[in-house]
């Protein structure tokens, strides 16, 4: 193992959970003990508990010659805490025999663990992973996930070694009361295509239902013994018998009472949820080590979305990929050389990165997002995402704009999904007067939003703009910008002529009522909304000067240069870039969202907060609450941020940017946290350190300020942080990281989810702008070119997301050459310096340029 590399142990396994699935199609998590956890492929999420498929592990039988065979199960022993009312349950076996210990190790989309247990005359480890190719949309959508257990023989005798792996049948196991519907279901032994194992299915569900769908537990194994169930008796025979003849023989009685494309049985009319296993057997001479491979499948193609419990189910996109789980199963096995060789070649690339772990550990864990159930892919090819997931359903619906403003992953990573984005945000999410709804229907075009015609939000609808720039950049797709610049155009408009006043002046300040991501309105000019509008005309100018319309690319720069000037001479308070609150007038701040009169505040003298308490705004009785005034926002520099990532340089002064960022660092970056009082929701508490929305070091801190205003989001962690060396300012930004990744040991937190409003929170996805950060690398597909500004010295090395491509950028004292990994790409120029001829790179290509 790489002494960079996280190793996990003992206590830290506790809430390891490594998900393992398809982008858009669904996931099954490797707990760190080597458990198969959360079982979330029916389209929904489906955490805890319920999520646990009985009797569902994988277990080893070795029987030295000469000697007693030892058997257990391939998961480590349980870790406190042990107390429940009526103890564990039979379907989790929990008191077969397990191993001492493990070592985790995950290196996304790879886990690795090392079975350790000195009663054991072989050695046992594990690699899981899924095919996850960036660039390839399809192969890094497979709904499955392969296990492979190597076996190791270190003595000078033979050793019999056998592999059991039981799964029981999914179909109905989904996380909501209709799935009692489901009154039978089918195993069946089915061979071909290279593999052997169970198909689970569930024959009386009509194809359209909520609940149709198979899987498969499979392997490339030469005749495996299987069981498509076992002993039928009552209470736990049946786990009794399988366990007593797979310790004693290392060998099941073969019991295939179905094969797959043969009637059901008349005697199996009523089977449901049944177990059924499969037991690869080898001997192993000694040195010898053979590796054990079982392919775990699924394919659930209907869903059911966010319009109502009673909402008729539409297809997913894996409906459009498989037939069904053995097909999937098929797939990737037929294939499985080059999946597993690209999947790895990306693993490599990334992890051969000069980046500090901590860093390469936080981007590398958070793209799991993608595969998480926060994102599911229809039919019609559309990515439809939650902000989060609960434990049973996912939260907050609809693409938020205001969550997934923040992220970048996907869109380095597959631009084709987030292109498709922007076709829904400014096609059927937007009314004719420029108003884009923050939530969006699904499938897109479907029809309104519900209540999501609410307010517009400034940065999503400004970020939009913001991200249909870097799309465009990326793909060089000028038909792509065609089509939405008119759409770009009026939603970037909308703030001249909306009711709730954003910049009625065009001077290029909002001002009026700005509904945004901390769920409240701000009144009056602030730096995060306004840095975002900034950076939205900024993109507006350059896209309209591309396509030809100078005089548009004028008026927008006119009004960006006004704002700029603006925020630069009102705002900025000689540290960092504040907030007026004002109440614009024409405006009416609802009754239930006035401020208390500053009389009614106490003082605060505690260190935090110092000074008295004030009112969010003079003090009349329209004053509105949950604002931030005086205080230092960790967002204030949002759009700033968001143009370094996307290539549109400084929105501001870069002297009072680089002050500004500094000071939020040094005014709300807490190590540790502390005690101070939090009556919010907890992110980082007592001993962690972690970096707080909003402080207000000289004090004015309102009475009820916004509403989130200290807590800890992740997803503004990493933005800071990214934005923080892209200033230079290298390791305070490494140290908000570590503070991140502390949180997520696997004692306190999952490594592989971090959350906010609910479990594999999408804002945590700008993780990947720290790849951009610390790479200064740009990529113009327009321009084709590609330039770097590392910021840390050389021999430096990082992953580069070209737009179709991805590989590997080496900068050297005296030159810097990339080399193309994955893909094609045509380039003009690198590193700021023209090529002679355009050069196209195709795999294993490189460019290279003295420095």
């Amino acid at each position: 193992m790489k002494p960079t590399s996280r190793i996990l142990t003992g206590p830290s396994l506790a809430q390891v959970a490594f998900p393992l699935g398809g982008i858009g199609a669904g996931i099954v998590s490797l707990g760190g003990r080597g458990d198969l956890r959360h079982w979330e492929i029916f389209n929904r999420p489906n955490k805890g508990d319920e999520g646990r498929l009985d009797a569902t592990f994988f277990a080893l039988r070795a029987a030295p010659e000469g000697g007693a065979p030892i058997a257990k199960v391939l998961e480590r022993r349980f870790l406190p805490p042990f107390a429940d009312g009526r103890g564990f349950q039979p379907g989790r076996l929990a008191g077969l025999p397990r191993f001492q210990e493990v070592r985790f190790r995950g290196e996304y989309p790879f886990a690795w663990i090392e079975f350790q247990d000195d009663a054991l005359p072989v050695k046992v480890s594990l690699e899981a992973f899924n095919p996850f190719i960036p660039m390839n949309v399809k192969d890094s959508s497979i709904p499955g996930a392969i296990f492979r257990y190597t076996v190791a023989n270190p003595r000078r005798k033979p050793v019999a070694v056998s592999l059991l792996a039981c799964m029981q049948n999914p179909i109905g196991r989904q996380p909501h009361a209709a799935a009692a519907k489901v009154e039978q279901t089918r195993n069946a032994f089915r061979e071909g295509d290279g593999l052997r194992g169970i198909e689970f299915s569930a024959p009386g569900l009509f194809w359209k239902d909520l609940h149709f769908g198979t899987a498969a537990l499979t392997t490339d194994w030469e005749n495996p013994d299987a069981q498509t169930h076992l002993y039928r008796g009552s209470w736990w025979d049946a786990s009794h018998v399988l366990w007593d003849e797979f310790a004693r023989h290392g060998r099941l009685t073969p019991r295939i009472e179905s094969r797959s494309g043969e009637a059901l049985p008349e005697n199996d009319a009523k089977r449901k949820n049944e177990v059924a296993a499969l037991c690869l057997f080898a001997e192993l001479a000694p040195g010898e080590a053979r590796a054990f491979t079982f392919f775990v499948h699924w394919h659930f193609p209907n869903a059911r979305l966010w319009h109502g419990a009673d909402a008729i189910p539409v297809r997913t996109h894996v409906a459009n990929l498989f037939a069904d789980a053995w097909d999937a199963a098929a797939y990737t096995h037929r294939h499985l050389p080059r999946l597993e060789e690209e999947t790895r070649r990306w693993h490599a690339t990334l992890f051969a990165s000069s980046l500090p772990p901590e860093v390469l550990d936080a981007v590398s864990s958070q793209i799991s997002i993608l595969r998480s159930p926060t994102v599911l892919r229809l039919a019609d090819g559309n990515l439809y995402a939650w902000e989060g997931c609960g434990d049973q359903e996912g939260c907050c619906a609809g693409n938020c704009t205001h969550v997934w403003n923040y992220e970048q992953a996907l869109a380095f990573l597959f631009p084709s999904l987030e292109r498709a984005m922007r076709r829904i945000d400014f096609g059927p999410n937007m009314r004719g007067d420029g108003f884009m709804s923050f939530r969006c229907a699904a499938p897109a075009g479907a029809g309104n939003c519900g209540h999501w015609t609410f307010h517009p939000c400034v940065d999503g609808q400004m970020g939009n703009v913001m991200q249909a720039y870097r799309d465009w950049q990326l793909s060089g797709d000028d038909a792509f910008l065609r089509e939405l610049w008119p759409n770009i155009q009026s939603a970037l408009e909308y703030a001249w002529r909306t009711p709730n006043g954003w910049d009625p002046n065009k001077d290029g300040v909002m001002e009026g009522r700005q509904h945004n991501t901390y769920d409240i309105e701000f009144y009056g000019p602030n730096g995060m909304l306004t840095t975002i509008y900034l950076g939205a005309l900024r993109a507006a100018e350059e896209m309209a000067r591309h396509l030809g319309e100078e005089n548009k690319a004028k008026e927008y720069r006119a009004v960006y240069e006004k704002g700029r000037a603006r925020v630069e001479k009102e705002l900025w308070n000689g540290d960092y870039f504040i907030q007026n609150v004002e109440v614009m007038k024409g405006l009416e701040v609802p009754a239930h969202l006035r401020a208390p009169p500053a009389e009614g505040c106490g003082s605060c003298d505690c260190q935090e907060t110092p000074g008295p308490r004030s009112a969010a705004a003079p003090t009349d009785a329209a004053a509105p609450k949950y604002q931030y005034g005086e205080g230092c926002l960790a967002d204030q520099l949002l759009g700033q941020w968001e143009a370094h990532v996307h290539g549109l340089g400084y929105l501001l002064d870069p002297k009072k940017v680089c002050k500004a960022i500094a000071s939020v660092f040094k005014n709300n970056f807490r190590d540790p946290i502390g005690d101070f009082a939090n009556v919010q929701r907890v992110y980082a508490l007592q001993d962690e350190a972690g970096l707080r929305l909003c402080t207000w070091p000289r004090g004015g801190r309102p009475a009820l300020p916004f509403v989130y205003c200290d807590e800890v989001w992740t997803g503004v962690e990493y933005q800071v942080a990214a934005h923080l060396i892209y200033e230079g300012l290298v390791e305070e930004g490494l140290r908000i990281v570590r503070a991140v990744r502390a949180r997520h040991d696997g004692v306190r937190r999952n490594p592989w989810n971090e959350f906010e409003c609910g479990w594999h929170y999408a804002r945590a996805l700008s993780s990947w702008s720290l790849v951009q950060a610390f790479s200064g690398a740009r990529y113009s597909a327009v321009e084709q070119s590609l330039d770097f500004h590392p910021k840390r010295p050389a021999p430096f090395r990082c992953v580069v997301a070209a737009g179709t491509a991805w590989g590997l950028l080496t900068v050297e004292k005296k030159k810097a050459t990339f080399e193309v990994r994955y893909g094609s790409v045509t380039l003009r120029a690198f590193g700021a310096k023209p090529l002679p001829a355009p050069k196209r790179l195709e795999r294993g290509d490189s460019v290279s340029v003295n420095l």
